[in-house]
């Protein structure tokens, strides 16, 4: 079977063609692949997705390369006969999001090169933004700028792109960006002055169909910098998504969009020293708290004649108390003689428990917190001295603090 005859090589604008049926299989997905002698629709390779579509008014959900055999169209619905004359429709929103974003990173991935001689070693298309990934080892947020700055500059030049098919060999005398990925002749794009580079993908006729390219984020991933970016449409989606946020902060402090951001940082110091003097107060209202405590258990071993009673046993559930305030009350707790802390609380759907003893108490806090947590169908552990932990059986918590304060009553 001859190879399909791939359209969008030299026409990337082209969204209506005809072709004629060679093939169709059946798909595990219970769709059918039909396989074209000519078509305009991309198939996924190269870090862009594939086109989507119609085809004989069935519609076109994917496009599979199968190399030397075609291109696959995947067929939602009926699907036609093989030898059938179809006419064939490219979603052209989709293939025009996918030529701004393969373009602007053919762009952006020059704009390393030649600022920083960084190379890129991987391109992907996502769903509402690119990544590449550049070999630039001491990358900061003013140097990737500055390659925003000349890719944009390249765009709103408008500067023509051409393709061109040459031999290995011609290749082997060109100024290429990067290595050819296949054999045999290849297709080069070129952007005039700036870059010339093999690619199968669809690209726009001038630059300035890309609008413009922003950089959203960047990291260190793998010995690289994976630089996330948007380009052409996207980079006005994401640029209303920004500025709604922005408009929201600056809302809530019922200030002008651009003062959120000081605003926010001057709001998170106040917060910072609001929770350290909260803190503070804590542990003294925890010490309170532990002596009141405290003082219950010393009247609790007035009342009884057994060696036991010497041991403080402060076992206690609570409402709604996080494990960092049950933890603060435990320490203040045990920081008198012969005490241990058996807390648990109840907050929504889960219970949480802290365990600790003193240095003179009896026990091991860890063994008694398994214990603890498996009635509560959960899971816990720690130290001998102090151990966290929980479950979502919040009926046993009472009997699981009740059955951990008899075992310490019998050592």
């Amino acid at each position: 079977m001859p190879a399909t005859e791939r359209l969008y090589y030299n026409d990337s604008h082209l969204i209506e063609f005809e072709a004629r049926v060679t093939d169709r299989t059946d798909r595990v997905s219970g769709w059918t692949a039909v396989t074209l002698d000519r078509t305009a629709f991309y198939p996924t390779g190269g870090g862009q997705p594939s086109d989507t579509g119609t085809l004989a008014g069935a519609r076109v959900v994917e496009c599979i390369d199968d190399e030397d055999d075609g291109v696959l169209h995947v067929i939602q619905g009926q699907a036609p006969e093989v030898g059938a004359t179809v006419k064939g429709r490219i979603d052209w929103p989709r293939r025009l999001n996918h030529i701004q974003q393969h373009t602007g990173q053919h762009i952006l991935s020059q704009a390393f090169v030649t600022l920083f001689s960084a190379p890129t070693r991987g391109f992907r298309v996502m769903e509402d933004s690119c990544e590449i990934d550049v070999e630039l080892s001491n990358a900061t947020i003013e140097l990737i700028e500055r390659a925003v700055e000349l890719a944009n500059n390249v765009i709103w030049e408008d500067r023509v792109i051409t393709i061109k098919t040459v031999t290995p060999e011609e290749a082997g005398r060109l100024p290429l960006r990067k290595d050819a990925a296949r054999e045999g002749e290849l297709r080069l794009i070129e952007i005039e002055g700036f870059d010339l580079t093999p690619c199968g993908g669809t690209h726009a006729y001038r630059t300035g169909e890309v609008g413009m390219i922003a950089v959203r984020t960047w990291e260190r991933a793998k010995g690289l910098t994976r630089i996330e970016f948007v380009a052409g449409v996207r980079a006005v989606a994401d640029y209303r998504r920004a500025n709604k946020t922005a408009r929201a902060v600056a809302g809530l402090f019922s200030a002008a969009r651009d003062d959120a951001a000081k605003l926010t940082a001057r709001m998170l110091d106040e917060n910072k020293e609001l929770h350290r003097r909260l803190r503070a107060l804590e542990e003294v209202t925890a010490r309170v708290e532990a002596d009141e405590l405290l003082a219950g258990a010393a009247a609790a071993m007035a009342n009884s004649s057994s060696d036991s009673a010497k041991l403080r046993i402060i076992n206690q559930v609570f409402e709604n108390r996080d494990a960092e305030s049950l933890k603060r009350l435990a320490l203040a707790l045990i920081a008198h003689p012969r005490t241990v802390a058996l807390l648990g609380s109840r907050d929504n759907d889960s219970a949480r428990l802290v365990f600790a003893k003193s240095v003179d108490a009896p026990g091991d806090m860890n063994v008694l917190m398994r214990e603890a947590s498996e009635m509560l169908a959960g899971r816990g552990g720690g130290k001998a001295d102090m151990a966290q932990g929980g479950g979502k059986n919040i009926e046993k918590l009472n009997d699981a603090l009740d059955v951990a304060a008899r075992a310490l009553s019998r050592e």
